[in-house]
């Protein structure tokens, strides 16, 4: 079980932004947003979030491989991973504009893309468990090992973004096909059927909606009772870019240091981590909510009330990222407005 944040530092920050020139709550949820990052960092007033790191975990999956009598689950090819991964390196993705624009460091690493990527700088790739993934309606994911050493993984990543100085962690991912075993990992952590949950991800038409349906289903029938068990449900329906997001919120909760989540891939990846490691999601703010029924449904079980809701889907970070700049007002509001006292005093 981890520690949560701090509740006398989140308390202090709930009285004084009572005893700031305003009424009473009228900052709404900002107050909240501030109040916790002062619990994370233990004091109150917070200290501004100068640092703040984001990581999106790239892979490709199984399930994206289209068959000469089923389509595809995603309205794009495989091949868009691996370009994908090269444009954020070039610093041309969604991503990267809006980590510069909100003075974010940004870094993309390769955990299982179907592709060496061997024209890019040796260290996107120097993580990399897999190629690929198991097609998750037919066969586990990823084997024991590898699983345990994509959590491994995970968890040396957030150690070096830590290390770097990140006050506040941004987790984003890149894959074509990864809204697939991010809902069936959704669905099978909080015992719902794959109707309920699966979405259009890429904006799917109906054929290949009902195709990634029938794809949930068979992996959930397929799990079966070893859905109670979060290591092998993790293994059996997640990817090695799915797992190391696991191992890396674990080590961000362990060290003390906030994450704010993107979209249904960092839910799931979250859901997860909360249950192998109770209290990781203490430490998680929800960037934004998006349009997958599944990352609304583990929004609602997880307690988590989303900063933005702006119908995103685009991943890497994005909603996430968007969100930066309202903490960083919501811990200056705290910071530096004046306090009701100071009025009289004038």
């Amino acid at each position: 079980m981890i520690e949560p944040p701090a509740t006398d530092a989140y308390a202090a920050a709930r009285r004084r932004f009572d005893a700031l020139a305003k009424p009473t709550g009228a900052l709404g949820r900002l107050e909240e947003l501030a109040a916790w990052v002062a619990g994370c960092q233990g004091e109150c007033p917070a200290r501004p979030l100068d640092r703040v790191r984001a990581v999106i975990l790239a892979g490709d999956h199984g399930v994206s491989l289209p068959s000469l009598s089923k389509p595809s689950v995603s309205a794009y090819p495989r091949e868009v991973t691996p370009a994908m991964v090269r444009l954020l390196v070039a610093g041309r993705a969604a991503a990267n504009v809006l980590a510069r624009q909100h003075g974010v460091t940004l870094r993309v690493l390769d955990l299982g893309v179907d592709e060496d990527l061997a024209d890019l700088p040796a260290a996107v790739s120097a993580y990399k468990i897999r190629r690929s993934s198991g097609s998750i309606e037919t066969t586990d994911a990823l084997t024991a090992e590898e699983c345990e050493r994509a959590l491994t993984t995970g968890r040396a990543i957030a150690a070096e973004e830590i290390a770097a100085g990140a006050e506040l962690l941004v987790l984003g991912d890149m894959g074509i096909g990864n809204t697939t075993p991010a809902t069936a990992l959704i669905a099978a952590t909080f015992g719902v059927g794959a109707e309920e949950v699966v979405g259009r991800g890429t904006g799917v038409d109906d054929a290949r909606l009902q195709h990634k349906t029938d794809v949930v289903t068979a992996a959930l029938r397929r799990l079966g009772d070893r859905a109670a068990d979060p290591f092998t449900r993790l293994a059996s329906l997640g990817s090695a870019d799915l797992a190391a997001g696991v191992g890396f919120l674990q080590a961000a909760a362990t060290s003390r240091v906030p994450v704010l989540l993107d979209g249904i891939v960092s839910l799931a990846e979250a859901a997860v981590a909360d249950d192998l490691t109770p209290g990781v999601t203490a430490w998680c703010r929800a960037g934004h909510r998006s349009t997958e029924p599944a990352q609304r449904l583990a929004l609602d079980k997880l307690g988590l009330a989303a900063v933005l809701d702006l119908d995103l889907r685009l991943g890497e970070g994005t909603g996430a990222l968007a969100a930066v700049p309202i903490l960083r007002s919501a811990v200056l509001l705290l910071r530096d407005m004046a306090l009701l006292a100071d009025l009289s005093g004038g």
